[in-house]
């Protein structure tokens, strides 16, 4: 790597090179290639995802703020306002996993604070490999570790997420984390810096190489040997340090003494810096001088590009930097003036300059081991460059191609190999037992229970459910509004490697599903993309085609995107993960009566089945997962059906007609019976061929097939008519399939176990594996 030109070791092309050399109208310094660098990479500038992101859904009358800023934020009356965000830490992770998820959990964390909002509630989609390999052990414990270390202590609850294992992450595991933050509609604030003469303040902790590069340059490229050279790329969380810059930034806002607020994320001060000033319509100059440092002999390179974590950065007006000051006294956190707003629409970052000619404020002391920066007045600068350029890099429409073994691939319908071994006589009671120890099915407590999801008392629903539940207070004078949020996340990779537009449009309908089981209205989206590498034509084939699906279910249900990230090189040796977006979905429930039904069945309940089903078992987790087989082609995405769906089980659960509900999605009815019965302690006896579209299904084929938009509710029997009633009139299929009871799980001529058998399979499953060698960070 040494041996090749600069901007090819900061990861920048030729052409780019050219462009930038254009830009400057001379060759760039080394500095002024580092910024462009981190700026111009793919997890900054989204050079190859941007021209396909557009097609996206992004406004409706509630949305506040949409795509581009720190977080997405939807007016959610009575005067309060709900900001969401959701990134990856997906490269990070896979170098070093506990702070690899830490420092994922405090950056979405900071973004959400900095529109102004109190974070109130995480969520973290995860992916691995399977856990029967050492290696996988390592990262699962050490992201779930990570993830509870900082989520715990900063003091914001994780009230739910999902994990999913598949053989396609083990070596690069998928690290998502939603965050949503409240907040009162006067107090939001975008990143501008919008007066001439304002100062840039740096908030926080020290800056150390420990983040040099950490999100922009390792999400930029995919991992291949030697990849263990990049941990010293990972940044390092203080949640200690974060919860100070949580109540003072805030308080910084509410008394109005800062213009805007950015994190310190990818790119640093280069980001932090240019974007502010820029967003502003302003230029900006820095002086490298005034950057608190913890070690010796750090370059203006390394200061203005490290990712060091806890760090803000405040816009504010020079007559407020004595207030600002003795507030940051208060909450001991560092405050330095490191720039000041001009009018110049440069970036001009100086070494010395700010101390000679009269910058408020002064130099920190210098790292141990370095001598004092000598301020002069006649200091060059050491960077000068257009500020809007760093955050207009390249756009690239990159080759799409179908791969070439897609055909193959669909034509490989599970069915064809299973139908022989599983004719209508078969006993599947072992096969429901494989299919509920399947970790992605299986209990998850083991992760959840590590999260502390009842800080701040808000948490109706937690995680394990469909979706969680909030209620929705003033965050600032604690007042109830008698509505709730309730937030769902949801990704289908193998869905879409089979076909990435009904994929893309699949995720969206399960995310939408879960949101209305609370009795929700859906009001907003937000995605993580994690695809291989955008220089495969067949991944940038995938990536069309799942944002294409995904716009067309957000247009026809009504929910604008308001935000997201994409993380492309997930891709390890050569091998792309499978495309995997992951979606989150925030409705709100209005009104809201204190309670939600929950995954579960009570004694003498009936099951009611909505929703048809299909032969759909192309990419089942019970072909793929219990039989090998993951060809085939994905369920039908009904997008009108499952509007008429949503909008009926939600008028269910808002007029509590339904004492339990439950999503019918991964391991089909099998898996969605079993865990009512569980999660109610109750046995159930179920006739599979009452179920819409199962009596001309074989009972295999109906048992585990994962049809989409269907919803299993547990009503009171003399309930049970009023139901079936009000899906006549929304027209959606639904049938009285049977009663929950006893202690025994039957399915009438194909199952018949024992309720603790059951139970066992499923909760037992992931603590076995967890067990059962130790884990180990080299497989």
């Amino acid at each position: 790597m040494e041996d090749q030109p600069l901007h090819r070791q900061l990861g920048l092309s030729d052409d780019e090179f050219d462009r930038i050399r254009d830009l400057l109208g001379r060759d760039p310094s080394d500095l002024e290639l580092a910024m462009y660098g981190v700026m111009w990479s793919e997890h900054c500038s989204y050079k190859s995802s941007a021209v396909h992101l557009g097609r996206l859904p992004t406004e409706a009358p509630w949305v506040l703020v949409g795509p581009g800023e720190g977080a997405g934020v939807i007016d959610v009356g009575d005067g309060l306002a709900v900001a969401v965000r959701i990134e990856s830490h997906n490269h990070p992770s896979a170098v070093e996993p506990y702070q690899g998820a830490a420092t994922g959990v405090g950056g979405i964390i900071r973004d959400v604070f900095s529109m102004g909002a109190r974070p109130i509630a995480l969520m973290d989609p995860l992916r691995f490999g399977s856990l029967d390999e050492p290696r996988n052990r390592f990262l699962f414990e050490g992201v779930v570790s990570g993830i509870s270390g900082y989520g715990n202590a900063v003091g914001v609850p994780t009230v739910g997420g999902e994990v999913v294992f598949d053989p396609c992450y083990a070596e690069n595991p998928l690290v998502n984390v939603l965050c949503i933050g409240v907040l009162p509609v006067e107090r939001l604030v975008l990143a501008r810096a919008q007066t001439v003469g304002g100062l840039a303040v740096l908030l926080g902790a020290s800056t150390g190489r420990d983040g040099i590069g950490g999100a922009s340059v390792l999400a930029s490229a995919g991992f291949e040997e030697g990849s263990e050279e990049k941990r010293p790329s990972v940044q390092v969380g203080d949640p200690f340090e974060e919860k100070k810059l949580i109540e003072a930034c805030l308080e910084l806002l509410e008394r109005g003494l800062a213009e805007g607020v950015q994190d310190l994320g990818a790119a640093g001060l280069s980001c932090a810096c240019s974007e502010t000033a820029a967003k502003g319509g302003h230029g900006i100059d820095v002086d490298v001088a005034r950057v608190s440092h913890r070690e010796p002999g750090m370059d203006p390179a390394e200061l203005m590009t490290s990712e060091s974590q806890e760090r803000m950065l405040a816009i504010i007006r020079p007559d407020a930097l004595g207030d600002v000051l003795e507030l940051c006294g208060r909450w001991e956190i560092s405050a330095t003036v490191v720039g000041r707003v001009t009018e110049s629409g440069r970036m001009r970052v100086y070494d010395g300059l700010f101390d000679a000619v009269g910058v408020p404020g002064s130099n920190p002391p210098p790292a141990r081991g370095d001598a004092p920066t000598a301020p002069s007045s006649d200091a060059p600068p050491i960077a000068d460059l257009p500020v809007a350029s760093l955050g207009e890099g390249p756009r690239y429409r990159r080759p799409v191609a179908r791969p070439e073994g897609q055909d193959a691939l669909q034509a490989s319908d599970p069915w064809m190999a299973l139908a022989d071994r599983f004719p209508a006589s078969a006993d599947l009671s072992g096969e429901v037992l494989a299919l509920l120890g399947t970790p992605t099915i299986a209990d998850k407590s083991w992760v959840w229970s590590q999260y502390d999801h009842q800080l701040f008392l808000n948490t109706v629903a937690g995680p394990g459910g469909d979706a969680a539940v909030l209620r929705l207070r003033d965050p600032e004078r604690g007042v109830d509004t008698g509505r709730a949020l309730a937030i769902s996340t949801d990704g289908k990779g193998r869905f879409c490697r089979l076909e990435p537009r009904s994929g893309g449009r699949l995720v969206v309908l399960e995310a939408a599903r879960n949101v209305a089981c609370t009795g929700a209205v859906p009001k907003a989206l937000v995605n993580c993309l994690n695809f291989g590498n955008p220089e495969h034509p067949e991944v940038m084939w995938q990536f069309a085609e799942v944002v294409e699906g995904m716009s067309q279910a957000c247009e026809a249900l009504g929910i604008p995107v308001i935000g997201g990230n994409v993380s492309f090189y997930n891709e390890s040796y050569g091998s792309d993960i499978d495309p995997t977006p992951v979606v989150g979905v925030i409705g709100v429930i209005d009104p809201f009566e204190g309670d939600v039904p929950g995954l579960s069945a009570s004694e003498g309940e009936h099951l009611v089945v909505l929703g048809p089903t299909a032969l759909d078992l192309g990419g089942s987790e019970w072909a793929a997962v219990v039989h090998g087989l993951d060809g085939g082609v994905p369920p039908a995405a009904d997008i009108e059906l499952a509007r008429r769906l949503h909008d009926l089980v939600a008028s269910l659960v808002r007029g509590r007609v339904v004492g339990g509900v439950h999503d019918c999605s991964d391991g089909g009815l099998a898996v969605c019976l079993a865990e009512m019965a569980v999660g109610g302690e109750v046995g159930a006896r179920v006739e599979l061929s009452l179920a819409p579209g199962a009596g001309g299904l074989v009972p295999a084929a109906a048992l585990f097939s994962e049809s989409a938009n269907r919803v299993v509710v547990a009503v009171a029997a003399d309930r049970v008519g009023e139901v079936l009633a009000a899906a006549q009139a929304a027209s959606v299929p639904a049938a009285d399939v049977g009663v929950a009871g006893g202690d025994r799980f039957v399915v009438e001529g194909c199952v018949d176990l024992a309720l603790a058998d059951v139970d066992a399979a499923w909760r037992d499953a992931i603590p076995s594996l967890m067990e059962a060698v130790p884990a180990q960070a080299a497989g």
